[in-house]
Parts: structure tokens; sequence; C-alpha cells
């Protein structure tokens, strides 16, 4: 795995940029355990605390063309792709001017016109057919994007996660998974759940590439998720990359985790990821006491601006409570294809195929309604097309029909009237 010292290839302000954004997302989080023990947060509250370098080293490999679907724990992922911190803390505090006008308490908002954020998806494994679809499309129209979603280890073992893999792989969707084992699902350690010791080896199954990286090492990470991105967007995807790390926190607030042997917290607290980063920028000289407290003096400023804003919103009207339940059209939002491709190049009569699949041994079938069935199975011969002008063809189209059923029914009618 790479580590936090060897040099990587990033600018100066590149690696102090994933630098931001990780000491961001853990001030927005405990600002937002603050708002929530002062039962201003009206919904579930999830920490990332210790995974601050997956969602940001990920987030950070994407091209503002991209799609990203994030999940609980990843708020970093939202910050990086320029979500405000307000449209954070309102949507948790379901404030009218939150990005779901106060109908969610939690984070499931998006954002598909300008910042091509997915909403997250409370049935975990959903959103993997969802981005491997999204990342289809995208091709489809020539944009060249890539997309890429997060799941923990608990939600590796649901069987969406295994189909939507599955389709991604046969459809080789430019999509990146990032896999988070953070030990804990829920309470449920790893070892209870799986009999393997890299969940990346799931991917195997598939013909889906997979890495492994420290998951507290943002540098390996941000490494490794641009090489998985550009392989995906050069049609190398999908791609999975296990992140190990762990869950410091219990599942939400309302959870002590004291399941967690007091071990094992202590070894992964000393590798804290902001800790470990810190250390590697100042052993560098890329960040001194100056310039850490610049960026300290600049967060703290940007949320008490955010958070006061949240606070001061108002709850949404109750008279509004209808509205945004369900989508109606085009005033609701309007979708519609960003080709950035000839549209000819996919469409008919460009793009149209004989729908038929020839197997070898099998030939090709006909269906009853005299159209290709897709394949041929079976000892019944194969139906072969005759030409339209040949005697055979000729013959069956002029053949009369029979008259004798036609007679017997006129007959059994007169029986009926005589019977009347």
């Amino acid at each position: 795995m790479p580590e936090p010292h060897r040099k990587p290839p990033l600018s100066r302000q590149q690696l102090l940029d994933l630098y931001y954004y990780m000491r961001l997302n853990r001030e927005v989080e405990e600002t937002m355990t603050k708002l929530f023990r002062q039962n201003k947060i009206v919904g579930g509250l999830y920490s990332s605390l210790g995974q601050e370098a997956i969602s940001v080293g990920t987030a950070y490999a994407l091209e503002n063309r991209d799609w990203m679907a994030p999940m609980i724990r990843n708020i970093g992922a939202l910050l990086v792709k320029g979500v405000p911190p307000r449209d954070i803390f309102t949507q948790h505090m379901a404030k009218y001017t939150s990005p779901t006008k106060g109908k969610d308490g939690t984070s499931h908002f998006g954002d598909l016109d300008n910042l091509h954020i997915v909403s997250p998806i409370s049935m975990l494994g959903d959103l993997i057919p969802v981005m491997a679809g999204i990342a289809i499309g995208g091709r489809y129209l020539g944009q060249k994007i890539v997309t890429m979603t997060w799941i923990g280890d608990g939600g590796s073992s649901t069987g969406v996660f295994h189909e939507g893999l599955n389709f991604a792989a046969s459809q080789r969707a430019p999509f990146v998974l990032i896999l988070e084992n953070n030990q804990w699902a829920y309470s449920t350690p790893v070892r209870r759940q799986v009999p393997i010791e890299n969940l990346a080896d799931r991917a195997k199954a598939y013909g889906v590439k997979s890495y492994i990286v420290d998951g507290n090492d943002v540098v390996a990470v941000y490494t490794t998720a641009k090489k998985a991105v550009e392989e995906a967007r050069t049609g190398e995807g999908p791609i999975l990359i296990e992140a190990k790390t762990f869950r410091r926190r219990g599942h939400a607030q309302h959870d002590p985790a004291e399941y967690v042997p007091q071990e094992q917290r202590e070894f992964w607290e000393k590798r804290d990821p902001i800790t470990l980063y810190e250390e590697f920028l100042l052993k560098e000289k890329l960040l001194d006491a100056k310039g850490k407290k610049e960026i300290e003096n600049k967060i703290t400023a940007l949320l008490d601006k955010e958070r006061e804003f949240a606070e001061n919103s108002p709850m949404p009207p109750p008279e509004l409570v209808h509205e945004g339940v369900y989508c109606t059209g085009d005033d609701c939002h309007k979708i519609r294809p960003k080709w950035e491709r000839p549209s000819a190049e996919v469409t008919p009569p460009k793009s149209s195929v004989e729908p038929v699949w020839t197997v070898e041994g099998f030939g090709r079938g006909k269906a009853s309604a005299g159209g290709n069935a897709p394949i041929h199975f079976g000892d019944v011969r194969a139906a072969t097309k005759k030409p339209a002008g040949t005697a055979e063809h000729t013959e069956k189209r002029v053949k009369a029909p029979p008259h004798k059923p036609a007679k017997l029914v006129a007959k059994s009618a007169a029986r009926g009237k005589a019977r009347r």
C-alpha cells in the first residue's frame, strides 16, 4: 500500500486542498454533533470520524463532469464536489432553506443539474446498479463520464451489491465502487460476516479489477482512486477499491458502540488520518504553524456563518406539506439528454442491426409470427427465409382458404333458426 511519506504526484496546492477538506469534513460533523445535542437536528446523524480520508481522497479524484452518489458517511465527498456546509446543516435540521425544503432530516439530497450528485438510497447496495446505469447512459450520450458510489462492509453482503456489480461488469460500465471496510456493520464485526480477509476479492467473481488501499492515508486513497477513475474512463471499468479503515464512533449518535474492544479503538485512534497527514505535510515543509492556523481560522469563520444561517432559517410552512412529494414532470424538474456526440451514431437507421443471435450449431430460428427468433434450439429444423419471388412463396400467398368449414357453419346456423 502507498504510504503517507511517499512523494505524491500532486502539486502543493492540491496537497493542501486534501488537508483543508479533511479538516472541514471533521469540523462540519463536530458542529452537527453540537446541534444534535441541542435538539436542533431532527433526523439521524452518522459520523465519519476516522474515515475522512476516504470520502475526500476518492471524490477529489473525480472531474467536474463526473457523477457521484454519496452515502451517510460521505459528507467529505459532498464538500469536495462543491456542496456548501449550509446545505448540509439545513438538510439535517429540516429547514425550508434546505435542498429538500425541509422534507428530509438526514442526507437524502442531491444535485442533478450542476454538481452531478445523486441522492443516497437507504436500501444499501441499490446505488450500485443506479450508478452503473448512469455510467452507461453517459457513454451512450458521448459524455466520457465516470460514476462513483460508496458502500460499507455490511452493505457488500446484500444481494443487490452482487447483482449490481455483475450488471456493471457485463456492461463494462465506466464505474468505480468504493468499499469502505470500517470493520463493523452496526455491531457485527467483519469476521462474523464473511470468511475472507479482503472484501476486494468479491470483485473477482464478476471479472472486476480491484485494489486494496490504506483508507487512513489520503494520498494513497487519492492516487488509487485517480488511477481507477482514469482506467474506467478509458474502458477498463468497472473497478472496485477496498479502503481499510475503522469507524471510531457508533453506527449513529444513539449508539455508544460499547461492543467495540478497547484495544481495537486505541489502535485506530493512533492512526487518525488527519494527524498522519498533518505530520507528512509538516515533514515535507508543505505546511507550517502559520499556514495551519490560517486554515483553521478560515474553516471556523465559514462554519460560524453557515451555522448561523441554518439556525436562523425558517421551518417549512405547513401549507406546503404536499409539495415535492411526487415528481409531476417538467414543473418538478426537467431532465433532457445532453448529447455530446452525433445522436445518429446510436439511433436508427445507422445503429440498426437484425435482432438475431446466431449460435454455432443451432442456426437461426423463426418465431410463430414470422419474425426471427433470437436462437433456434432443439431438434426442430431452423426455418429458412425464402425469397419473395419464389413459386412456393407466391403459392402460399394466393392460396384460397378452405370453404368446407364455412358451409358447416352456415348449416349449423340454419339449424339454429329452425329450432327457434
